[in-house]
């Protein structure tokens, strides 16, 4: 779908997209090929430790999406930019791979094998489909007020409402991660990608069903996974995509929340090792 080329780089590995951006990546392991895709305001540290694990079975391409990390970026963005670039990396590890997903990034893996990516197999964590009338979504005016914010050179302030009204974070909690640095110039450096999965999600987070003809292209073994201390909603949003996917199931993993990928990867590292190695 892409045409690629790759260098090194003192950042690690750089594939440069369709559109001619530098997508950064770390790659790992030997077998099969695995793609990281992060969530929202997440780069391919949030996912080092998962990349890790996984190494022990895979090759796996651990990237941060474009304008996060040491990713370039574009003037103009359409979630078609993020598909290109999975491709590109697709490309460079030979022309197939698997692609693992979480939250908004579970939704960009799925948009990428709805696209045509030849993808092997797609597991996913929580993607935050909305699909039940009374189960919360975001904010109907989110991308306007995030876009807003950010015109106005506010980064610190869409962070936070996003974190508040869109992750269910306390504010409590995102006021001690603004007494930690470092964590906190991460975070704000990666809010102009804010819009970016905004526009990932679409229409997807407006309590209505999933429309199957938007994901029909997903024809791969696809493995949703939901953890067990989450809201509920997630699991609902799990079982509409299985619904909607002729090769989907859903498993549940006790005792984890929405940010297991980041603080319990040992938990959800053999659930994907299981899937990826099924005949």
């Amino acid at each position: 779908m892409a045409s690629a080329r790759e260098r090194s780089a003192g950042t690690g590995d750089l594939v440069v997209s369709a559109d001619g951006t530098e997508i950064a990546f770390d790659r790992s392991g030997t077998g099969p090929a695995v793609v990281l895709v992060a969530s929202a305001l997440a780069d391919r540290s949030d996912t080092a430790k998962l990349a890790a694990l996984l190494a022990e079975d895979f090759t796996v391409i651990n990237y941060d999406r474009r304008g996060r990390g040491a990713s370039g970026d574009a003037d103009s963005y359409t979630p078609d930019r993020e598909i290109e670039d999975i491709a590109a990396l697709i490309a460079h590890v030979g022309g197939s791979a698997s692609l693992f997903g979480s939250s908004s990034g579970a939704v960009l893996a799925l948009r990428a094998a709805a696209a045509g990516v030849d993808v092997d197999r797609l597991a996913l964590y929580e993607p935050p489909f909305v699909v039940a009338d009374g189960d919360d979504g975001p904010p109907g005016d989110l991308a306007q007020q995030v876009n807003a914010l950010l015109a106005d050179g506010r980064d610190g302030d869409a962070v936070r409402y996003f974190m508040t009204r869109v992750q269910g974070m306390p504010g409590a909690a995102v006021f001690f991660m603004k007494l930690m640095p470092k964590v906190w110039a991460n975070l704000t450096g990666m809010a102009r990608t804010l819009p970016y999965d905004i526009a990932v999600m679409g229409e997807t987070q407006r309590g209505e069903p999933l429309r199957p003809e938007e994901w029909q292209g997903v024809t791969v073994p696809t493995r949703v996974l939901t953890g067990g201390k989450s809201p509920a909603a997630f699991r609902r949003a799990a079982d509409a995509v299985t619904e909607i996917l002729p090769r989907a199931d859903h498993r549940v993993l006790p005792g984890l929340g929405h940010g297991a990928v980041v603080m319990t990867p040992r938990k959800i590292a053999p659930q994907i090792t299981e899937f990826l190695k099924m005949s």
